[in-house]
């Protein structure tokens, strides 16, 4: 047994999160892809029969009342909550993280003083956020730039009416200054949109804390709520009676089933909510939510740059020199809970790494990705993940 393989036994056994992975279903493969889609929280499948063949089989429309399906944005809501730094009643649960992304930003720039007239986005995002910023500044009457998130305080001016900035890079892993590059947003009197999709769940973010305006993100990555999960949007207190959704649905009606045909915004995040809640998808995150019970969030940033640090380890005494460089950062403080691994046969080596059992995922043109849930990977999964690579690399 290796010195690294005897390490990772150790690891294991002094790690106080290891029992909460026999709350989800795994087997075993090496599963490393939870930054795509998390695994399936053991509890999910009996709470979705319960949903399907009680409340809407046998309930039916009652459910809306009965089994709580109408006040299920905002619940769930609060349960996302502590998990990125909020306090109750500014998260609303629904719709995908691109509409959210078109919501905050338009309503962002519409909070913004006159004049304002250039919306800046990380010109490293997600290349969705990208077209959202794009239409949304297209729709609102003002200009675009793309500024990398470190240019951002050289950037802004007295023109800035909104920032969009991912809090960690898709492909690279690396984490952004949240509380600096919000305060620099405020102090040019912008208003801040950030995108928490490949951080919630996997390390603090203080959206509170650092008076963040509004944030979204998906459930289906580190919150393991199932393909497809409903996002959310964070509206901070505040600012909420100045929210203007461009999407004012019957659902952020003040009377929703008023049937007015005049609009009156909901008091609060509910303002965010727009049409009927996807509500079998939506019970599935609330049941998948469960995991989170008791877990605090800084034990599973500690143990996230526990598993990282010692990937990268791993790789670097199982491969020669040079066959693959990380472009994760090393600081702790600029790195998310993945590694992302530059490859020139990248593509192909990750279909060899998924025909041995280790699953990550290739990012074009030659990124090796792979991403650590503290709340089931092991280190032994993790010091298997590096060898197996090791092996095929040659």
């Amino acid at each position: 047994m290796s010195e690294q393989a005897l390490r990772a036994e150790k690891l294991d056994a002094a790690d106080d999160l290891a029992p909460l992975r026999s709350r989800f279903v795994l087997d075993d493969v090496t599963y490393l892809d939870g930054n795509s889609l998390g695994a399936l929280p053991a509890n999910v499948p009996d709470r979705v029969r319960d949903v399907v063949r009680r409340q809407w089989g046998e309930l039916r429309i009652r459910s809306w009342d009965e089994s709580g399906w109408w006040t299920a944005p905002e619940r769930i809501g609060d349960r996302i909550a502590p998990l990125v730094g909020a306090a109750p009643g500014q998260i609303v649960v629904g719709d995908s993280t691109s509409v959210n992304v078109f919501k905050a930003l338009v309503a962002a720039v519409r909070m913004a003083d006159e004049g304002r007239d250039e919306i800046l986005v990380d010109a490293t995002t997600f290349p969705t956020d990208g077209y959202i910023a794009e239409s949304a500044a297209r729709l609102t009457g003002r200009t675009l730039r793309a500024v990398t998130p470190s240019e951002v305080p050289a950037a802004l001016g007295d023109r800035t009416a909104a920032v969009l900035l991912n809090h960690v890079d898709y492909r690279t892993g690396r984490l952004h200054d949240l509380p600096s590059l919000t305060a620099a947003v405020h102090a040019a009197g912008a208003v801040s949109v950030w995108d928490l999709c490949h951080s919630a769940g996997a390390l603090p973010v203080g959206l509170d804390e650092h008076g963040v305006d509004l944030a979204v993100g998906c459930t289906y990555k580190y919150l393991n709520g199932g393909p497809g999960s409903p996002a959310y949007l964070y509206v901070r207190g505040e600012l909420q009676d100045r929210f203007d959704s461009p999407l004012p649905g019957w659902n952020s009606h003040a009377e929703p089933f008023g049937m007015s045909p005049s609009y009156a915004p909901a008091p609060g995040a509910l303002r965010g909510r727009v049409g009927t809640p996807d509500i079998l998808s939506m019970l599935a995150l609330e049941a998948a939510l469960d995991v989170w019970d008791d877990v605090s969030i800084s034990a599973v940033r500690a143990k996230s740059l526990a598993l990282t640090d010692f990937f990268l380890e791993c790789v670097t005494a199982y491969t020669e020199p040079g066959r693959v460089v990380s472009v994760t950062p090393e600081p702790h403080g600029e790195r998310g809970s993945q590694i992302a691994l530059r490859c020139h046969d990248a593509g192909e080596i990750m279909k060899r790494l998924i025909e041995r059992g280790v699953v990550g995922d290739f990012r074009h043109p030659d990124v090796l990705r792979f991403g650590f849930t503290p709340l089931y990977v092991s280190f032994a999964e993790t010091e298997r993940a590096a060898r197996v690579l090791g092996e095929l690399l040659g």
